[in-house]
């Protein structure tokens, strides 16, 4: 799948693939700067080892978004700030080993 990409987006590209920490945001670059030299989604598939529908959405998003970082980051929180920051407090000073412990302490 050839797509065309400016010069100054390539550049771009290189650049934050060259400076980002994120392992996918650096697969995503690297399946656009593949495909716009040329190469097939299925061969860039194999490349990068993922799936070929995960390469041609990459770059769909790419092209449609000017998307590179993924949308996940969690749910949306059910407490509120104040309970939040208390249950924050609370964690700092507490050691609980197991994760049903937390949920039984939010729960009371």
């Amino acid at each position: 799948m050839k797509i065309f990409i400016t010069s100054e987006q390539k550049i771009k590209l290189e650049r934050l693939h060259d400076t980002t920490r994120d392992g996918q945001v650096r697969d995503r670059i690297k399946a656009i700067l593949l495909a716009s030299e040329g190469w097939s989604s299925v061969m860039i598939a194999q490349a990068l080892r993922l799936h070929q529908t995960t390469v041609d959405r990459h770059i769909s998003d790419y092209l449609n978004q000017g998307k590179l970082k993924s949308d996940n980051g969690g749910s949306d929180s059910l407490l509120s700030r104040e309970q939040t920051d208390f249950l924050i407090n609370h964690l700092s000073q507490h050691l609980f080993h197991h994760t049903h412990e937390i949920v039984a302490y939010v729960a009371q």
